[in-house]
């Protein structure tokens, strides 16, 4: 998984008003979670969030995803906004 394909999904699933993800995986070179996937923060803002709870925007992201440890994305974080909070 890459930072592209992460955006790639979350285009397609979420048509994102505005999609940043960064690749964070360098900062965590010799951890042991690093072994299996890459660290990633997505930065989102989308229509489908407003009125819903952070636990219910994040859920949205990883649903769009999927099995993020198949994907090689040991860890995700994640900053997603409504239109009306950026």
């Amino acid at each position: 998984m890459t930072a592209a394909a992460i955006t790639a999904r979350l285009q397609q699933a979420l048509s994102p008003s505005a999609l940043k993800v960064q690749d964070d995986s360098h900062l965590h070179a010799g951890h042991q979670g690093a072994r299996e996937g890459g660290h990633y923060t997505v930065h989102i803002t989308a229509e489908c969030f407003t009125g819903l709870a952070r636990l219910a925007r994040h859920r949205l992201v990883y649903d769009s995803l999927g099995p993020l440890t198949a994907l090689g994305v040991h860890a995700l974080a994640i900053n997603a906004r409504s239109p009306s909070e950026s």
